[in-house]
């Protein structure tokens, strides 16, 4: 029996890169954790699901299965995956949706998530685009919060100011940050620079009751003089991906100066343990996934390949977004405190193009 003191989240088990297991594993990782606080639901074929769950002695009690008949494929575009109505990505965004769920995860189909947490759960009422959030290390600690990273690739004024809201209600909730300073990402710090969405954002953004402290520049994101930065969905998913090279490139660099000679190797030996907070920093598997703000529900899109420490991690984000009604928040912050019915005004269409959401240019 699911409490009403719980937070149920829901897992799609179906559809990464390596299979149910590792998701499984990790899934049950995160309520051993979380204990009472978590009811986990696992989505996806029990054929696959149950012979998992009998190999496992010590399988939490806050645990149930959903069956799911099929699975949405990794390499098949957004619209024809939203097509697959008994798929576990279907099954479980429906259980959010009916109120059967707090909270949906799944490292399957990024565009399928995407579209069909859109379609399924619908936009947050006064919001204009869904968007994606990543959270970036920075030398101050707390990390910096930077969307869009991929959800929609052309972007307006009025989605930029939006995005600088949600993101800004994400980091004062999940970081405790008490005053987000929300920085616009551009080429230059400069009022001078940018292209015409950059001016046109930059005057909404000025006007609204967000800490907007002007334009960054991509090396600010890192030094942590912004809680936020904002930027169209193009942009922040370049950033996004060069981000997710520098573990792999400094992993690389270390090992080949270890190679080259014994001085090296003992230089190596004594910051090792710098190295591995160094490595944790920048291990995306800290963060989980990336959450879907401004849908209807709360939404974590992790990597199709992604560890059993990764899903782990993601299943207590939704845990904690879902407890914190970052939703509600979201919903609060724009129709009270900063642009009221304007961003009501209009309602766009959507296109899926290529596993992006992306808009349909006939709305100006």
């Amino acid at each position: 029996m699911i409490k009403k003191s719980q937070q149920t989240v829901v897992l799609d088990v179906m559809g990464a890169d390596h299979g149910p297991e590792a998701i499984i594993q990790g899934g049950l990782a995160a309520a051993r954790n979380l204990g009472e606080s978590l009811h986990l639901t696992l989505v996806g074929q029990r054929d696959q699901i149950d012979p998992i769950l009998a190999g496992i002695v010590d399988a939490p009690p806050n645990l149930s299965v959903e069956h799911a008949a099929s699975e949405v494929p990794m390499n098949v575009p957004a619209t024809d995956g939203v097509r697959v109505r008994d798929s576990s990505m279907a099954v479980g965004l429906g259980l959010v949706r009916k109120g059967g769920a707090d909270a949906f995860v799944s490292s399957g189909n990024t565009g399928a998530v995407m579209a069909s947490s859109l379609l399924t759960l619908g936009r947050i009422e006064g919001v204009l685009r869904p968007a994606i959030v990543g959270a970036f290390p920075t030398s101050e600690g707390r990390p910096c919060v930077v969307l869009d990273v991929g959800a929609n690739v052309d972007c307006k004024p009025q989605h930029l100011s939006q995005f600088a809201v949600m993101g800004s209600v994400y980091s004062q909730v999940l970081f405790d940050t008490e005053k987000p300073r929300v920085g616009l990402l551009s080429i230059g710090e400069e009022r001078s620079k940018g292209n015409d969405l950059i001016f046109r954002a930059r005057k909404l953004l000025r006007e609204s009751r967000i800490d907007f402290v002007g334009n960054i520049e991509g090396r600010d994101i890192l030094t942590g003089m912004v809680d936020v930065a904002v930027t169209d969905g193009f942009t922040g998913n370049i950033v996004l991906k060069f981000g997710e090279s520098v573990l792999p490139f400094l992993v690389k660099a270390v090992r080949h100066q270890v190679s080259t000679n014994i001085f090296s190797r003992i230089g190596v030996t004594l910051l090792l343990p710098f190295l591995r907070r160094m490595k944790k920093m920048f291990d995306y598997a800290q963060t989980g996934g990336a959450p879907l703000l401004g849908v209807n529900g709360v939404v974590i899109i992790c990597h199709g390949s992604s560890s059993l420490e990764a899903i782990t991690n993601a299943v207590q984000v939704a845990h904690d977004m879902a407890k914190k009604r970052i939703t509600e928040c979201i919903h609060r912050e724009l129709t009270t405190n900063h642009f009221g019915k304007k961003n009501e005004s209009s309602v766009e269409s959507q296109d899926l193009r290529d596993g992006v959401v992306c808009p349909s240019g006939s709305d100006d």
